[in-house]
């Protein structure tokens, strides 16, 4: 066995792999390109002289002695991120990356508070982008459940309901591709009264507020548009909880824990 010992940059990226269980998931967490995760990969086993990884279609499993070295570096990342943040605390605040759907990300821009003096910045990220929290891929998501992830915290913020919305006289439905649960519903059960499609959220506001059909909305969401009317009961079939949702560790730092706040008191409507 080599004596040196590892380097923490090679240890953070073994705990990256270890926690995704996929090379290539890790290589999009850290920045990393893949061959080269894998080369360092392979340099730390020979430098400790251990198998750390199962090798397989699946992706990498741990074996008894990568679980162990896993289990040593729990709250290395967490760390590495605190370090970060006082490194860069010169620079402003904070960037907290937000995943979730048009609808919720509308309502929490417009909740948010102008006052540039907080200590945080959001960067709100599509939800339609194959980011996992799990793997530090984004800070904060908002849900349509709870996550089954052991990682991860979550937070119930509120009942969501689901109803047409247009303008008065107006017939037939604006929607997206039926690539959501809301719109799926849409499409199964009102799809021959579909006169306009649109795969932008935003533009089938602007349809429905021209005229050009009925929008299925949040309640949250289009209670909120002046120019558009409720125009049905809030759809029984659609109704579901919202839930906030951090990863277990990075939930402490305080910018996310100042962003937590701040949405989850924009969000706890009924």
């Amino acid at each position: 066995m080599n004596e040196t010992p590892p380097s923490l940059d090679d240890l953070a990226l073994f705990a990256s792999v270890a926690q995704s269980g996929s090379l290539s998931a890790a290589s999009r967490a850290t920045k990393t390109p893949l061959p080269t995760l894998s080369r360092r990969m392979a340099q730390l086993e020979r430098q400790l002289d251990r198998t750390l990884f199962q090798r397989g279609p699946s992706g990498y499993a741990l074996t008894a002695e990568g679980r162990a070295l896993a289990d040593e570096l729990t709250g290395l990342e967490d760390t590495r991120r605190r370090v970060a943040r006082w490194w860069a605390a010169e620079t402003g605040p904070s960037v907290v990356r937000i995943t979730t759907g048009f609808w919720t990300a509308r309502a929490i821009a417009h909740g948010l508070n102008p006052d540039m003096s907080r200590d945080w910045r959001p960067h709100f990220v599509a939800a339609t982008a194959a980011l996992d929290l799990a793997r530090r891929e984004a800070d904060i998501g908002v849900r349509n459940a709870p996550p089954e992830h052991p990682w991860l915290a979550r937070k119930q913020l509120a009942t969501v309901h689901f109803a047409f919305y247009g303008k008065p006289g107006v017939n037939g439905i604006v929607a997206t591709p039926p690539n959501v649960r809301s719109q799926r519903w849409l499409h199964e059960n009102h799809g021959t009264e579909i006169t306009c499609l649109a795969s932008d959220p935003r533009l089938c506001l602007d349809l429905a507020l021209a005229g050009h059909g009925r929008l299925l909305l949040p309640t949250f969401a289009g209670d909120t548009i002046a120019a558009l009317e409720r125009m049905s009961d809030p759809v029984p079939d659609l109704t579901h909880e919202a839930w906030l949702v951090a990863h277990q560790d990075a939930r402490h730092d305080p910018p996310i824990r100042a962003a937590i706040d701040e949405i989850t008191s924009i969000l706890r409507v009924g």
